[in-house]
C-alpha cells in the first residue's frame, strides 16, 4: 500500500509541521483570555447599528485603559480589559455610546481576578495531563496481548506522539491567529483540544485494533504489509467519520456567535490532522519502529 510504500514521506511531513507549530508558539505566543489572567469582559449591542472599531478604540482611550475589542453578531461588540473598578467599568460603558452617537445596550459583563484565572489555567493544563495519562494507560491495557513484533505499551508511546502532533498543529494555527486576530486562549480553546485528544484517540484505536485482529489471524504477511493491510481496511471509515463531524463544524462557523467561531475553527484543524496521523503518521511510525527493533 501506498502508506507504506511512502512512509519516510509521511513521517517527514509530520515531523516538519510538529516542529513548524513549536515555532509558531514561541515566535508569536499565545494570548491568554481572561478566564486565564483575569480581567473584564463588556458586551454591547447597538440597536441602530454598530460604529467602526476605530471609533470606540479611540473612545476608550480616552479613559487610559488599554482594551481588545472584537465583533459580536450583527450589531454587537466584545471588550475585554483588564479587570475595572466600579467607577471604570460605569466610564466604559458610557463610552461605548460614543457620546450618545450611538446608543448601546449593556448585554452583559464578567468580571475574572487574576487568582481565578491562574487557578483556572491550572486545571485546564491538568485536564490536559489527566487526559494523556489515561489514554496510554488504556492502550498499553487494550494491547496486553499484542507482544510480537511491537510490544503494547510501544502501541501507547506511539498513539501519545501522534496526539501531540494532532494538538501540536491547530495550536501553531492559533500563534498565528492570536498574533494577527487578536484570538485569545479561553476554555473553548482547551475544551476543542480535549475534543480533538478524543476523536483521535478513537480513530488511532480502531487502526491499531484491525492491526491486531490481523496479527491474530497468523497469515504469512509481513508486520508492514499486515499494517498497510489494516490501514487500507479502516481509511474510509475514518475519513467518513471526520468528515460527518466537520461537516457539522462549518455552518457553525460560518453562521455561529462570534465567540464560537474560534473553537469551531480549531476544532476542524484538529479534527482533519487528527485522521491524517491515525492512517499516515501512527501506523508509519509503527511500522518505523518495528524495523527499528530488528536493526538492533
Amino acid at each position: 500500500m501506498f502508506i507504506v510504500k511512502y512512509k519516510k514521506i509521511f513521517l517527514s511531513l509530520s515531523i516538519i509541521l510538529m516542529v513548524a507549530s513549536i515555532v509558531l508558539i514561541f515566535v508569536f505566543g499565545l494570548k491568554l483570555g481572561i478566564e486565564f489572567k483575569g480581567g473584564a469582559l463588556l458586551e454591547v449591542e447597538y440597536p441602530s447599528g454598530r460604529p467602526e472599531i476605530s471609533i470606540l478604540e479611540d473612545g476608550i482611550k480616552k479613559l487610559n485603559i488599554s482594551a481588545l475589542i472584537q465583533p459580536a453578531g450583527e450589531n454587537g461588540y466584545l471588550i475585554k480589559t483588564r479587570d475595572l473598578s466600579e467607577t471604570e467599568r460605569e466610564m466604559l460603558s458610557k463610552s461605548a455610546s460614543v457620546d450618545g452617537k450611538y446608543p448601546a445596550e449593556e448585554k452583559g459583563f464578567t468580571s475574572i481576578g487574576p487568582t481565578v484565572g491562574r487557578d483556572l489555567a491550572r486545571k485546564a493544563i491538568l485536564s490536559i495531563i489527566f487526559v494523556i495519562t489515561a489514554i496510554i494507560l488504556f492502550i498499553t491495557y487494550a494491547f496486553r496481548k499484542v507482544s510480537r513484533p511491537v510490544q503494547s505499551w510501544k502501541y501507547g508511546v506511539i498513539t501519545i506522539i501522534t496526539l501531540l502532533h494532532d494538538i501540536l498543529i491547530p495550536t501553531g494555527i492559533f500563534a498565528l491567529l492570536s498574533r494577527y486576530t487578536g484570538a485569545e486562549v479561553d476554555t473553548l480553546f482547551v475544551l476543542a483540544l480535549l475534543t480533538i485528544l478524543g476523536l483521535s484517540v478513537h480513530d488511532k484505536i480502531v487502526v491499531f485494533d484491525r492491526i491486531r485482529e490481523n496479527l491474530h489471524e497468523g497469515d504469512r504477511m509481513s508486520f508492514s504489509e499486515t499494517v498497510g493491510r489494516s490501514t487500507r481496511e479502516t481509511i474510509v471509515r475514518s475519513i467518513n467519520i471526520t468528515l460527518t463531524t466537520v461537516f457539522v463544524l462549518i455552518p457553525l462557523y460560518l453562521f455561529g456567535p462570534e465567540t464560537t467561531r474560534n473553537f469551531a475553527l480549531i476544532l476542524s484543524i484538529g479534527l482533519f490532522f487528527g485522521v491524517y496521523s491515525s492512517l499516515f503518521f501512527a501506523s508509519p511510525l509503527l511500522i518505523w519502529v518495528e524495523e527499528w527493533q530488528n536493526k538492533k
